[in-house]
């Protein structure tokens, strides 16, 4: 596979984000990589984008690799992408996506500008990497990574991509003959009897996924009323409620290893029977007990158009660090569910949160710490996951030596002498994963 690694942050080769796309060159050697800086080349672009072109149209997959700027991709970034439109080229058959790196505030934005053009251009476009800036120098996040690549590479081999949400087909997806037991995976619906269209969209998803699966009718659940927001599942972890459900969602929906919800959309929502499953679930979304377990979608209804339903599923996937394996609404979207799905369920397969899942969680930790003497079981989870270790009160070091560094930068001498080693500074951590990366390769 031939790639074709846009980078598009000003600082070229001390990019932070671009040393994981170094690190990957590493670990795939049997990939083919070439580079174009543009963020750092934009002004010779705008003169001559010939051999910028000729680079892109070998590549089998593009890779956009910049940081997160102010929501959006850099100045640079932008330009390059407008002088790539402006040379009409045909570019359909080709893959892309993207790695990032930024404290993820509002890193969705950018990931989405990267996908719409990308989709404009006709581009299969791969959901991308979005990392902290530190996180290539830990393990975790090496891991990450790698696990990234290898889904690009199952998704280009198979053929997944993100489909634009106006794409329809009509086309049959292949049947899976012998289904797979050695997961549990619950089909979630709150169907009613007059939901065809929803009755057959599920069925064609089971006669697609590999996995067998156990259909949970929500809406025939015998619920004795909604959360009243009582704060009584905070404290000791019980609803006040005994009509079951409690011990329904812990015995059956959180043991799961996948959930797919499959509803049709009503007054702009998933319907008021998901919304009391929702609220009476109080516990979980607090606590997050389904991390790591993979999510999709059927849904029947205007998605394309419905923005916030988009919003509300992504960022409940995000909050609850879930793999969101896709949304469903024909044959196309059902083959790429139900690949995905699988490809998550027998890898373990999940992706950094972004501004969603991070923004989301740090809100509710604040919270909770705050409230750990009223909120105890909500405060024991928080403490047995780490939810506290990166809270500012805790990095004392880091603050310390932010306060030295910005003593320096505040001298204009000092000032003169660091031009241009901060960047180069910067980059010591990662250049000891990529010398690693490397001693690892010629070990091989």
């Amino acid at each position: 596979m031939k790639i074709c690694v846009i980078n598009g942050s000003p600082k070229g080769k001390l990019s932070v984000t671009f040393q994981t796309a170094l690190f990957l060159r590493e670990h795939f050697p049997d990939c083919e990589w070439a580079v174009i800086h543009a963020g750092q080349r934009i002004r010779m672009y705008e003169k001559d984008f010939s051999k910028a072109l000729q680079t892109i149209q070998k590549a089998d997959l593009l890779l956009f690799s910049y940081p997160v700027y102010t929501f959006l991709a850099p100045w640079q970034l932008h330009r390059f992408i407008e002088l790539l439109k402006e040379q009409k080229v045909d570019l359909s058959g080709k893959f892309a996506t993207q790695i990032t790196t930024s404290k993820h505030f509002y890193d969705v934005t950018a990931h989405r500008y990267i996908e719409q053009n990308c989709q404009d251009m006709g581009l299969k476009y791969i959901r991308g990497l979005s990392a902290d800036m530190g996180d290539l120098a830990g393990k975790k996040g090496q891991k990450e990574a790698l696990d990234f690549w290898r889904f690009v590479r199952y998704s280009v081999e198979n053929d997944l991509y993100e489909l634009p949400r106006t794409a329809e087909n009509a086309a049959q997806p292949p049947e899976a003959p012998d289904k797979r037991t050695d997961k549990k995976v619950i089909l979630l619906t709150n169907a009613e009897d007059s939901d065809t269209a929803l009755a057959a969209l599920m069925e064609a998803f089971r006669d697609a996924f590999p996995f067998a699966t156990e259909t949970v009718n929500i809406a025939k659940f015998p619920f004795a009323g909604g959360c009243l927001g009582c704060l009584k599942c905070a404290t000791d972890g019980t609803c006040v409620y005994k009509d079951g459900f409690s011990d329904f969602l812990r015995s059956r929906i959180l043991k799961a290893d996948a959930v797919v919800y499959a509803f049709t959309i009503r007054d702009h929502s998933m319907g008021a029977s998901f919304k009391i499953y929702d609220d009476r679930q109080f516990c979980n979304g607090h606590r997050t007990m389904t991390m790591g377990m993979p999510v999709g979608y059927l849904i029947v209804g205007d998605y394309a158009h419905e923005d916030n339903v988009r919003l509300l599923i992504e960022a409940r996937a995000e909050v609850g660090h879930n793999y969101f394996a896709g949304a469903a609404q024909d044959a196309a979207g059902i083959r790429n569910l139900s690949a995905r799905l699988t490809y998550a369920l027998d890898n373990g397969y999940v992706l950094p949160q972004n501004f969603y899942g991070v923004g989301g969680m740090k809100i509710f930790r604040d919270l909770i710490y705050v409230m750990r003497g009223m909120m105890r079981a909500d405060h024991a989870f928080y403490k047995k996951q780490g939810f506290y270790d990166d809270m500012p009160q805790k990095q004392a070091g880091t603050i310390a030596g932010m306060w030295l560094v910005g003593s320096m930068l505040a001298n204009p001498k000092l000032q003169k002498k660091m031009s241009g080693q901060m960047s180069d500074g910067m980059l010591m951590p990662y250049r000891k994963v990529l010398r690693e990366a490397h001693w690892c390769r010629d070990k091989e």
